[in-house]
């Protein structure tokens, strides 16, 4: 039986992010002023002008190796009243489809060998969301195989990967994290309208739901769920995500025992929230409950929690998805402090913009870890972010 979620999932399109209650968290509303709201919408017109400004002849953005690089100011552009039948959109949307491969996927070999190869499921999942956002019939096919690529990408092997995905599965490494996993997650729920369009003869395209879960588990830092030794309940950490089923971005620590305990961080914390929205867990579920806990306890915009400053922008785009998913305006916290997080990543956001004398205006991030020294890239994040915060 599809759950609440689950509902509030497909009746959403591509430009939506859904939204689901948290129990114990009322739906709280507290307008942006006014004020704010229009320098928003001006930081918003600049951004995307200066994405404009920015595309190259060819359709593409950034490193035409990447279709994601393109794929996210697609939507990010969309996501802001852009519209699709544009000659910048259109020759985006032909650069997209022309990185189409036979197998399903969106990527190119690219031309410096790295270990996640072509970043195949990576930019599959993102060139699916952007292209599912046009609403060209045309490309309907193409989204459709592109899933059945997604879905063939889930990892079943007999180890602590189980139900995730990586960069990469034609790269033959046993890894999956979560990164990836929840993108390739939202990517096949933002999509799934495509399957009734099949023909009667079409095999439906899906990911294995349930191994989705345990992949997500192993990634929580709840040893009631999680079936990892390093899954640990100290106040630190308890409730957040590391990185991998074996490994955090914000490293580990060991206690007095000798064990060792992999650090919680933001990013992907509310990336694991999102997963378990994605993955059919009911909102009253302790998994989801901690989490947000974790997220409201290291609640900041001055950092990505755990990581500093490497992935600030990353960070802000999933707190908005997943804070805007938990349909409130406001932030409870344990010492009694309540935050409008709107307001505060609006606000946040129009303060780092960056403005040239031409009237755009980007982001870039000073610590470039994971491609956020590429102002095309943490751009279109700030934007969906910057979206989804005005979106009440």
């Amino acid at each position: 039986m599809r759950t609440a979620i689950l509902a509030t999932l497909l009746a959403a399109t591509a430009l939506a992010q859904p939204t689901v209650d948290i129990t114990g968290l009322e739906t709280e509303r507290s307008p942006i002023p006014e004020s704010l709201r229009r320098e928003a919408e001006a930081a918003a017109q600049r951004a995307t002008a200066w994405l404009l400004q920015n595309q190259q002849p060819e359709g593409h953005w950034s490193n035409p190796d990447f279709p994601a690089l393109t794929a996210l100011p697609v939507w990010a552009i969309l996501r802001n009243g852009g519209d699709p039948s544009s000659d910048a959109i259109q020759r985006a949307a032909a650069y997209l489809a022309g990185t189409f491969n036979e197998n399903g996927s969106f990527c190119r070999e690219p031309r410096e060998q790295r270990k996640g190869g072509g970043l195949c499921n990576y930019n599959t999942a993102l060139v699916i969301v952007a292209l599912h956002a046009l609403g060209n019939p045309e490309h309907i096919p193409l989204i459709q195989k592109a899933r059945a690529y997604i879905a063939a990408t889930q990892h079943f092997g007999d180890d602590i990967y189980h139900g995730g995905m990586g960069y990469d599965a034609d790269t033959g490494r046993p890894y999956a994290d979560l990164s990836n996993s929840y993108l390739a997650y939202e990517a096949m729920r933002l999509t799934e309208s495509v399957e009734d369009l099949r023909s009667n003869t079409g095999e439906r395209a899906d990911l294995d739901w349930e191994a989705a879960r345990t992949f997500i588990e192993r990634v929580q830092n709840r040893p009631e769920s999680n079936d990892q030794d390093w899954a640990s309940d100290d106040p630190e950490n308890a409730g957040g995500f590391a990185y991998k089923p074996d490994s955090s971005m914000a490293g580990s620590t060991t206690n007095e025992a000798g064990e060792v305990r992999l650090r919680s961080y933001g990013s992907m914390t509310y990336a694991g929230l999102l997963s378990f929205i994605y993955a059919e867990v009911d909102k009253n579920d302790p998994r989801v409950q901690s989490a947000y806990e974790w997220s409201t306890k290291y609640w900041s915009l001055e950092e990505n929690p755990g990581m500093d400053q490497q992935g600030l922008f990353y960070y802000y785009k999933t707190l908005a998805k997943a804070l805007a998913t938990l349909d409130t305006d406001m932030i409870h916290r344990a010492d009694g402090s309540v935050i409008n997080w709107r307001t505060a990543l609006v606000q946040k956001l129009v303060s780092l913009q960056k403005t040239n004398p031409d009237g755009t205006g980007f982001w870039v991030n000073a610590e470039g870890r994971w491609w956020e020294s590429d102002p095309v890239l943490v751009t279109a994040y700030s934007l969906i972010a910057l979206n989804l915060a005005m979106q009440q």
